[in-house]
């Protein structure tokens, strides 16, 4: 997937399209709900591991990762973030164009 560097977009901010600068963040710079209720049960579930009630936990991680893109409006610099990130195998910033 490729997409160029810059769009022009709706920015909150402003309450107007202006240009906006597409940057990817890196993959382990956001954690994602690490300490959610839900996530701190699982691993409570999985501690000491014994077969039971979830199959083995090894090589289950998905084949892609979830892509963070965030849009920076030139105009007034706010950062926005659309949705929770979208999964792709290859992605690119700005070649090709």
């Amino acid at each position: 997937m490729i997409i160029p560097k810059t769009m022009h977009r709706y920015c909150e901010k402003c309450k107007k399209h202006t240009e906006q600068k597409v940057r990817r963040e890196k993959v382990g710079a956001t954690k994602r709900r690490t300490m959610a209720g839900g996530q701190r049960r699982y691993l409570r579930l999985m501690k000491g591991y014994g077969g039971f009630p979830r199959p083995d936990p090894k090589g289950r991680e998905k084949p892609t990762r979830k892509v963070d893109i965030r849009y920076a409006c030139l105009v007034c610099k706010k950062e926005h973030i659309i949705g929770q990130g979208f999964r792709a195998k290859k992605y690119e910033i700005g070649k090709g164009e």
